[in-house]
């Protein structure tokens, strides 16, 4: 891969094009097919059924999947014949007697959790790093993915009024241009799928025109991407004057979404911004409709929010960790999977979309976007901090200790030390008597694929880590 990088870098602009446009056809094939329309509606067709018909519909493919793992996937039938051996005889149809998986135990041995039936090399081979740079392997059939995309295209573009046949940009963390590249394009055309990818790596204050003016030229409907890039185009634009393309929808991905990036990137680019959430995993999934609630897309997978500390479920309202067990990826079952991620299970009645979908309250990021106070909080959602008012361009909040947080922001022209001491006022307000540091800098670095963290804990658990 690391050679194919390479020589790809190293082609001028159109082969990279039609390399990229090559890809996007291959990956067409793999996710869109001759059934794709009919499951489409019938995934809009099921939104409004009763919530009952969603459990009972969920009940019977878990009694599958549990099933299917224990009988059929190595890592699960080796842990169920040890607990028989060892005299435990908990039934492995009760989801509550399967213990938790985290993601290293996924990411050491992949292929143990791949079942019996299946053949690696006929499924398609998901790679990724997530915010950690270390590899993550998941396999899926033609099938799978092609129910996935049909989710996807429901549940995220038709209810934000467009489609996988509109243009459509992307702004994410693929190394689409070299990084020591200094000259547009920093984007590729990849005619396959009709998008336009964008590098996160590229946006520089004196790229702005250029990357404003490729959205514009291509003629792009909505544009998707990581939330923090895409609020940077927007500040940019903003803050230059520039005329920014107006789409008919920006869609939010992969990172926590904060109510000032919102605001200005629904001002700049005149649309609506909806949030989504996934993973590679396919473990659990769910998107935002247009009164603002976050459905999950029960197909996928059946979530769990627990305590912090305990694996017990948390009460409506209240932030956990939230675990899953797949039900769209039957082929490479993951059992109550430690996502990382953390947030809060919806209260009060029906949504007002009229959706009978389940929701959460919010989605709060990931377990280590969370700071841990010496009295055992944890405190996440910590946006408001950054509003908008505080000059500066982007902030990242790092807990070094139980007892000190490191402040990383990049200051605007106009900041001023009143601003940092509103910062640390702020932020004090939220997390008690903590030492606070400040430190200007430059750029925050991105983690593995581009994404940002706005907070990283070197504390688990009240407990600090070496």
């Amino acid at each position: 891969m690391a050679n194919w990088l390479r020589f790809y870098h190293q082609l001028p602009y159109p082969l990279r094009a039609a390399a990229a446009s090559a890809r996007g056809l291959y990956l067409r094939r793999w996710r869109y097919g001759r059934h794709t329309d009919r499951l489409v509606n019938e995934i809009l067709g099921f939104e409004r059924r009763e919530p009952a018909c969603w459990e009972a519909w969920q009940a019977e493919r878990l009694a599958f999947v549990l099933q299917r793992a224990a009988t059929q996937v190595p890592y699960y039938r080796d842990l169920w014949q040890q607990r028989r051996r060892q005299g435990d005889r908990a039934a492995w149809d009760l989801l509550e007697n399967w213990p938790i998986l985290d993601k290293e135990t996924l990411r050491r041995q992949p292929r143990a959790f791949l079942a019996d039936d299946c053949d690696p090399r006929k499924l398609f081979a998901e790679h990724t790093s997530g915010t950690t740079g270390k590899p993550l392997h998941v396999w899926l059939s033609k099938e799978t993915i092609q129910l996935w995309f049909a989710l996807f295209e429901a549940r995220a573009r038709h209810w934000y009024g467009v489609s996988r046949h509109d243009r459509w940009a992307i702004l994410g963390g693929q190394l689409v241009a070299p990084v020591t590249q200094t000259r547009p394009p920093f984007w590729v055309w990849n005619a396959g799928l009709n998008q336009l990818y964008l590098s996160s790596y590229h946006l520089a204050p004196q790229h702005a025109p250029a990357y404003l003016d490729a959205l514009r030229r291509r003629g792009v409907a909505y544009l998707l991407g990581y939330p923090s890039a895409i609020y940077r185009l927007a500040q940019l634009a903003a803050a230059q004057g520039l005329p920014a393309p107006q789409f008919k929808v920006v869609i939010s991905n992969a990172e926590p979404l904060y109510a000032h990036q919102r605001a200005l990137i629904g001002t700049v680019f005149g649309c609506p911004v909806r949030d989504t959430y996934g993973m590679a995993e396919l473990a659990a999934a769910a998107s935002e409709c247009e009164a603002g609630s976050m459905h999950l897309w029960p197909e996928v997978g059946l979530l769990e929010t627990l305590a912090d500390e305990e694996n017990r479920p948390v009460a409506a309202g209240r932030c956990g960790r939230f675990v899953s067990t797949g039900l769209l990826n039957a082929d490479m079952p993951l059992i109550r999977y430690a996502t990382g991620d953390r947030g809060a299970p919806a209260v009060g009645g029906p949504c007002a979309c009229g959706r009978t979908l389940p929701r959460v309250q919010q989605i709060e990021g990931r377990m280590d976007d969370v700071v841990i106070t010496p009295d055992g909080r944890h405190i996440g959602r910590l946006d408001p901090v950054f509003k908008a008012d505080i000059p500066i361009h982007e902030a990242q909040i790092i807990q070094e200790t139980r007892g000190r947080l490191r402040v990383k922001y990049v200051p605007a022209p106009d900041y001023t030390p009143q601003a940092g001491q509103a910062l640390r006022r702020r932020l004090a307000e939220r997390v008690g008597a903590l030492e606070i540091i400040l430190e200007a800098v430059e750029t925050i670095p991105r983690g593995a694929n581009g994404k940002f963290r706005a907070v990283i804990s070197h504390v688990r658990g009240g407990e600090q880590q070496p």
